[in-house]
C-alpha cells in the first residue's frame, strides 16, 4: 500500500454535524467500513438526540395541583353525564 491509500483508511470516511436549535454536534467513526462506521454514527446521534429532547423538553414549573384538579373535575362530569350505551343492531 502506498501513503495515500494508508492515509485515506485511517481518516473516517462517514463525518456528520448535528444542528439542533443553537447547539451543533459533530459526529464520526473512526474504524470499520463504511456500514460499520454509519452504525456507529447513528447510535451516537441517538443518543446525542435522546439528551437533547431530555434537557430541552423537561417541563420545569408544572404544579401538582393542576394535576389533582383536573382529574376530579372530569370526574364530576363524568357523574352527571353518564357514558350512553349504545345499542346494538340486529
Amino acid at each position: 500500500m502506498d501513503q495515500t491509500s494508508v492515509a485515506a483508511s485511517l481518516d473516517p470516511r462517514a463525518k456528520a454535524t448535528l444542528v439542533l436549535g443553537g447547539e451543533s454536534f459533530a459526529v464520526s467513526s473512526e474504524s470499520g467500513t463504511l456500514s460499520e462506521q454509519l452504525a456507529v454514527m447513528r447510535e451516537k446521534t441517538m443518543a446525542i438526540l435522546k439528551e437533547y429532547i431530555t434537557k430541552h423538553n423537561a417541563p420545569n414549573d408544572v404544579p401538582d395541583e393542576s394535576i389533582e384538579g383536573s382529574s376530579d373535575e372530569e370526574g364530576q362530569a363524568l357523574a352527571k353525564n353518564p357514558p350512553k350505551k349504545s345499542k346494538k343492531q340486529k
